[in-house]
Order: structure tokens, then C-alpha cells, then sequence
């Protein structure tokens, strides 16, 4: 059995509007995995649909405390990184800019290593008006779908990036991806 998010009290799958979960195997290590994620002004790179993400903060990449905007789905938000655990997890909490409807969001990412790579896991779970229209309301299974899109994109970069890894003798590459590589 793999981990899940760990959830604040107050966006518990249980008493929140909105709810996915998705996750992928993939044959690429945490290491490789972890990059892609933490690279968040790249997540357009392999996830065209993420084009327009800024830290606000001053780090390169995402870290605990890390604030940060992107427009998703036509949205502008701001997101405030509030689990960092390096190659295992990472979670953020959303607010849609302009909303005063107090609608917001919890977003996390659980990295689990496998023998052949790892494992990916995201869960969202998203509270109030703002929320329950647009995704609940207007685009029902689109939470589901726009995530089940990132984890598959996210796979495939990771995978692609397993030979270069270990060309490069980043000493990041697993076993398993030298194996892949060979």
C-alpha cells in the first residue's frame, strides 16, 4: 500500500466538496521525479497546460514556504507550498485570486520508491462556491482529468530523462535506471 497526502484537518477528502486521486507507476527514480516537480516555472516543459507559473518568493524552485502564482485553467492563483519532504512529498494550498468567496484548495504529491522506479501519487481536495461551480457544477471530472493528464505527462518527461541521468554520472541515477539505460 502506498502513502497518501497528509491532510490538514480542515481539506480532508471526507468533508471537502471536491476530491481526486491519481497516481502512476513510473521507471524513473524519485531523484528524476522530484526535479520535475520542484521545477515549477518547467512544469510547461512537459505539461503544456502549466505555462504560466511564477515564483513570487525568490527561490528557483519550489522549498517549505515557497509562494508562488499560476493560472490554471483560465484562473489566476496563488499557492503557498506547506509540506516539503525532498523525493517523498510535497504539498500546497491554493487561493483563486480575486475570489471572495473564501474557496480554496490542497494539492499534494507523494513519491513512493518502487523496484523499478517509483511510484506517484497526487490528491486534491477543493472547498467553497468558486470551487464547486467551475469544477463541480460546470466541468464535472475535470479535477480528475486535468490531473490523470499531469501524472502521465510527469511519467513520461521522468522516463525520458532516466538515460540522461545516468550519461550524465549525475550519481542520482538508481540502479534500476541504469539498467533501463543499458
Amino acid at each position: 500500500m502506498y502513502d497518501k497526502v497528509n491532510w490538514p484537518e480542515r481539506y480532508d477528502p471526507k468533508s471537502s466538496a471536491l476530491y481526486a486521486l491519481n497516481d502512476i507507476d513510473v521507471k524513473a527514480s524519485p531523484e528524476v521525479v522530484w526535479k520535475l516537480l520542484v521545477d515549477a516555472e518547467n512544469w510547461s516543459s512537459y505539461f503544456p497546460p502549466e505555462d504560466q507559473v511564477k515564483i513570487l518568493s525568490g527561490e528557483s524552485e519550489l522549498a517549505l514556504g515557497t509562494k508562488y502564482s499560476r493560472v490554471t485553467v483560465g484562473f489566476p492563483m496563488t499557492l503557498t507550498v506547506t509540506e516539503y519532504e525532498p523525493l517523498t512529498r510535497l504539498s500546497w494550498e491554493t487561493a483563486v485570486d480575486g475570489d471572495e468567496t473564501g474557496s480554496s484548495a490542497y494539492h499534494g504529491w507523494v513519491i513512493t520508491p518502487t523496484e523499478s522506479g517509483c511510484h506517484v501519487l497526487t490528491e486534491e481536495t477543493q472547498q467553497g462556491p468558486f470551487f464547486i461551480e467551475e469544477l463541480g457544477r460546470k466541468h464535472p471530472g475535470a479535477l480528475y482529468q486535468y490531473h490523470q493528464d499531469w501524472v502521465e505527462h510527469l511519467a513520461r518527461a521522468a522516463e525520458r530523462r532516466v538515460p540522461e541521468a545516468w550519461a550524465a554520472g549525475s550519481g542520482r541515477a538508481s540502479l534500476s535506471e541504469g539498467r533501463q539505460a543499458s
